[in-house]
């Protein structure tokens, strides 16, 4: 046979599969969720843009001109008197009180969280009933209580008063956090390290909390956020000027008469700056967390 004579064997064409046939063509552009990422995306920007102009107005006038456009006469004089004004002790108390609560939270959430997965007792799985139940009490229907026990405990007018009831009511949260990220951790890794001879707190400490970082990064986010922003405990279980955190120094602008109004937008602005840091850091982590639980 020549080499003319050869001839190579036809290959079939098979025809593509639906799934891949379907992936190749182009989506079409989903337009109504668009326009509501924009008008959400307005709704939070345009708040943030005037107070970032207020920020920047002298107090004298401040009203007069348009509240939409940049101020012609723009100062910084506003970040100067915040920053005067002992605003590193009130930030200092605020970082004290924040890092004590996330750390407390996080410990606490973890361990419990470790022990409702995977115990099978009746009594686990009750208490967490009951403590999903503190999702439904308001912190401002047992604040009578909380300053009772706080006065009992000789702990009025410090930054530990703030700790514990921040902790207490960001407990909930954050155990439903971490029970759900951590039931999609196989069973089969717990075999295995139990197979090896490892504790139960190698356990947790090895395995669990390195596949929990994301959800406990999580529940710091959002841990922070609430003690960073708290005002109701701030306001009713401190007293001296030492004792103060950032939402309670906005009262150091208000006169008797009159508020200093660029003053006070001034310090919301720095005061928004470290949650605006850590939302950056941590903002892959935040949405693994939140979405746990969901894909199965």
């Amino acid at each position: 046979m020549t080499l003319m004579e050869t001839r190579v064997p036809a290959v079939a064409e098979t025809p593509a599969a639906p799934g891949k046939r379907r992936s190749r063509r182009r989506q079409s552009p989903n337009v109504a969720g668009a326009a509501g990422a924009f008008c959400w995306l307005a709704i939070v920007l345009v708040p943030v843009y005037w107070l970032v102009l207020g920020s920047l107005r002298r107090q004298a006038g401040f009203l007069e001109n348009n509240q939409w456009l940049p101020p012609g006469d723009a100062t910084l004089d506003n970040y100067r008197t915040v920053l005067t004004s002992g605003f590193g002790t009130y930030v200092v108390n605020s970082l004290i009180v924040t890092v004590a609560t996330v750390v407390l939270v996080v410990l606490a959430a973890l361990l419990a969280a470790y022990v409702i997965v995977r115990s099978r007792r009746r009594v686990t799985r009750a208490a967490f009933k009951a403590m999903l139940a503190g999702l439904a009490i308001p912190s401002h229907a047992v604040i009578i209580p909380i300053y009772f026990l706080i006065t009992r405990l000789h702990l009025y007018d410090s930054l530990l008063a703030l700790v514990l009831p921040t902790a207490a009511f960001g407990l909930p949260v954050a155990i439903l956090v971490m029970v759900a990220f951590m039931r999609d951790v196989p069973s089969a890794l717990f075999d295995a390290m139990r197979i090896d001879g490892a504790s139960e707190w190698r356990i947790l400490w090895s395995l669990v909390a390195p596949l929990s970082r994301p959800a406990m990064i999580t529940v710091g986010i959002y841990t922070a956020i609430q003690a960073w922003n708290g005002f109701l405990f701030p306001l009713i279980l401190t007293q001296s000027p030492d004792m103060r955190v950032l939402p309670l120094s906005l009262w150091t602008f208000q006169g008797e008469f009159q508020v200093d109004v660029p003053a006070v937008l001034a310090a919301v602005v720095l005061s928004s700056l470290p949650l605006f840091a850590a939302y950056l850091v941590g903002r892959r982590q935040l949405l693994a967390g939140l979405t746990a639980g969901f894909g199965r």
